[in-house]
């Protein structure tokens, strides 16, 4: 996961510290006065840009990288 910090936005790195406090997308969409659609479209641009495969990954990645 190079340049990572680079690579995500300030949104993207708020919804992706939501994710890993355990927050479902409803309630990140809520929080955050988005719709449930826009949170998945956040996530999966995450995921993409961290190279992972799932939640639990993109997670791990961004804890190494020193983004949570």
């Amino acid at each position: 996961m190079k340049n990572t910090e680079t690579k995500l936005t300030e949104r993207e790195i708020e919804i992706l510290k939501m994710v890993a406090q355990g927050q479902t997308s409803a309630q990140i969409a809520c929080a955050l006065s988005l719709s449930v659609e826009t949170i998945k479209w956040y996530r999966k641009r995450i995921l993409q840009k961290t190279d992972s495969s799932n939640s639990a990954e993109m997670i791990k990645k961004a804890s190494e990288a020193g983004l949570l």
